[in-house]
């Protein structure tokens, strides 16, 4: 399981030019689902998202969690964090799970985040979205298990 996480000053996604999910101060998470993935590193990797201290304290040390500063997060699955580049031109994306196998997983990180008390909304799976991103800092922060 790979996550691309992106401090955010807002976001939102939209699919077909309608807008389904929109935040503030919070986290962007982009996450991809590989072959090997299961409950463990849904588990693992949703506690250590929700508790990650990415954001600044009034010294400016990042010291905080987004359950700190009160935010939020969008989840926004993306099977491309799986792309093999290492020969060709064209990404092959094998090591990313099917579909059947990814989407319960998905679904059962942004359960656990919301468990956590991180208030969590979504992309859509399998849909050509638009994710607008205003990333702060910039800070982005890659996590796998």
């Amino acid at each position: 399981m790979r996550l691309l996480i992106q401090r955010v000053s807002h976001a939102s996604v939209a699919v077909e030019q309608k807008t389904i999910s929109m935040i503030g101060n919070g986290l962007l998470i982009l996450l991809g689902i590989g072959h090997d993935d299961g409950e463990e590193q849904t588990v693992f990797l949703a506690e250590k998202t929700a508790n990650l201290r990415i954001f600044e304290d009034e010294q400016g040390k990042t010291n905080l969690s987004v359950l700190d500063v009160n935010g939020e997060a969008i989840v926004v699955s993306q099977f491309t964090l799986y792309a093999d580049t290492r020969k060709g031109r064209r990404p092959s994306f094998i090591d990313a799970a099917l579909p059947e196998a990814a989407s319960p997983l998905v679904d059962r990180f942004v359960e656990l985040l919301r468990s956590h008390g991180v208030p969590t909304q979504t992309g859509q799976f399998g849909a050509h979205m638009e994710v607008e991103i205003h990333n702060d800092g910039p800070v982005t922060i890659w996590l796998e298990k």
